[in-house]
């Protein structure tokens, strides 16, 4: 019975719940967690024979579940050019020149995470900045947030952007006093032609690079579950094309299809049975071990580093934009995809974004009526007011948080844009505890980085990962180490309706831990950072191991 049991003793056991003590060891069999406890009991649950893995009293828990995520975008941007760090206009163009001279074959130049933060007072980023740098192949940078792009001229002809071009819903095509496109897409925008121009230019190929790329970096940093965030055709095509050749993923995944408002009900709507028929379709075709396809997201407003994100006072520009969903069509097409049992993934950042956020699933509840696995989510809440909190409650609505989004490295623009007292009442993470709100936390990469460890470390400290001169942003905030690993594990399977089999080290959980550099629990919050994992186990398999 025990030859295929492997027991991993000598270690300090998080099980994925805050409230119980660790333990010391645990055992493996045929992929599924035997046991856990101590030595003597694990041995006897396992019977005679087992092999037995010294860990050398490191600490161990539950694999990381990865939040709130865009797998093939976090791929793709490992090799784009990286511009978190630049400080100027001028050192972005030397990035690109020097990326442009360093491959001069190249059909176009991808960057991402620019800071608004390297423009000056009232400048706003512009195709001829980008010209100056590289005018012959198009250009696309990522903002650091993924609601905005910044193109070059070659790339507004490409997008075959012109002064005739409308603004689609939700989205702003920004615009001199000519008419013309300045380089600067907005929300929708950017998502409608940007992405969907890099769309048309990826390859299949391509796409399953990307996502090698962002299983074999998660899986480094100790994830071993993610949630898809901005699903939709190609991420579908591409996990296929795994699944097809594997039978199985490298980790499971959840994915919520992105929803894009149209301003026409019947076409939402319509969008909306289409999920759920390919949901069935998927499920019947591959079931939800590996793949699920959980439900729909919709963005209901944008960032507040651009001044998009919706809020119930204005900014200190004197800015006050609406949602990209209004209400009129939020409702019912919510309503809808409740009915056909999709979760509801909210993309709620400013106050009264959250407020319509909260609108919709009680409108779910009053005309569908209750339903215990509904656990709708609200994705980001940066600027959350104290009734949403309380409603979020009674409404059983998790806060789905990422710590990395407030590194304090990142907030300069964040605050000033604000201007007033929320620019110090940002990411209420201590009000979601004290409230009793469900709280899963994830990193939204590639709009911060991606690494468990350094979104941990923020999460203890308040501290920057990226400028460790910074002084932490509301230290008072802070998590636990126990209440932030259980909100890094069992809360994220909750949160995706997976907690009857991943976020534990508990008899017959899916064998899915992580082996830290590292314990969280007693050493400094330091010695986190930029750790990888010493070892990354997936269903009992290493997916990772640390070189010795």
């Amino acid at each position: 019975m025990s030859s295929n049991v492997t027991i991993y003793r000598n270690a300090v056991v998080f099980t994925g719940d805050a409230a119980v003590p660790p333990r010391e060891s645990f055992a493996v069999r045929d992929g599924r967690i035997l046991a856990a406890g101590d030595l003597e009991s694990v041995r006897l649950a396992s019977g005679g024979g087992a092999e037995e893995v010294d860990l050398g009293g490191a600490f161990v828990s539950p694999g990381i579940i990865e939040g709130h995520a865009h797998m093939l975008m976090l791929g793709e941007s490992l090799s784009k050019v990286q511009l978190r760090d630049a400080k100027s206009v001028a050192e972005v163009q030397e990035r690109l020149a020097a990326a442009r001279a360093a491959d001069p074959d190249a059909p176009r130049i991808l960057g991402t995470s620019w800071l608004f933060d390297i423009f000056s007072e009232g400048e706003r980023p512009t195709a001829a900045m980008l010209d100056a740098a590289v005018p012959d192949v198009p250009v696309l940078l990522d903002a650091n947030d993924l609601h905005s792009v910044w193109a070059n001229t070659a790339a507004l002809e490409a997008m075959g952007i012109t002064r005739d071009t409308p603004d689609p819903v939700g989205g702003e095509i920004v615009r001199d006093a000519n008419g013309d496109a300045t380089g600067f897409l907005l929300e929708t925008a950017a998502v409608k032609h940007a992405w969907g121009y890099l769309d048309e230019v990826t390859t299949d190929d391509d796409r399953d690079r990307f996502l090698t790329a962002a299983f074999d970096a998660y899986l480094e940093t100790g994830v071993t579950g993610s949630t898809e965030m901005s699903f939709g055709h190609p991420d579908l095509a591409a996990y296929r094309r795994v699944l097809d050749r594997d039978g199985r993923l490298p980790f499971p995944v959840n994915a919520h299809w992105l929803l894009t408002a149209s301003g026409d009900l019947e076409t939402d709507l319509a969008e909306v049975a289409e999920v759920a028929r390919i949901r069935d379709e998927v499920a019947a075709q591959y079931g939800d071990q590996w793949l699920r396809i959980a439900g729909v997201k919709f963005i209901l407003d944008g960032v507040i580093d651009a001044c998009t994100a919706a809020m119930r006072a204005p900014y200190a520009n004197g800015d006050m934009p609406g949602p990209i969903w209004e209400r009129e069509f939020a409702l019912p097409v919510a309503v809808a995809a409740d009915a056909a049992g999709l979760q509801l993934a909210l993309h709620a950042i400013g106050d009264e974004a959250s407020t319509i956020a909260l609108d919709m699933v009680q409108e779910c509840i009053r005309v569908n009526g209750p339903r215990a696995d509904r656990r709708a989510r609200v994705e980001h809440l940066e600027s959350v007011a104290d009734d949403t909190i309380a409603r979020m409650a009674a409404l059983g609505v998790t806060a789905s948080m990422q710590p990395v989004h407030c590194d304090p490295a990142v907030l300069d623009n964040w605050q000033a844009v604000l201007g007033d007292e929320r620019a110090h009442t940002g990411f209420p993470w201590h009000k979601f505890r004290e409230g009793g709100v469900m709280l899963a936390l994830g990193t939204d990469a590639p709009t911060a980085p991606h690494e468990a460890p350094n979104n941990l470390f923020i999460a203890l400290t308040a501290k920057s990962a990226l400028d460790r001169s910074r002084e932490p942003y509301q230290p008072h905030r802070v998590f636990t180490p126990a209440d932030a690993l259980e909100a890094l594990t069992l809360g994220t399977a909750y949160a995706t309706r997976r907690d009857h089999e991943l976020g534990r080290i508990s008899a017959g959980f899916r064998a899915n831990a992580v082996v830290w550099a590292a314990n969280p629990l007693t050493d400094a919050p330091e010695k986190l950072l930029d750790s990888s994992a010493v070892l990354t186990l997936v269903d009992g398999e290493p997916g990772f191991r640390a070189a010795e």
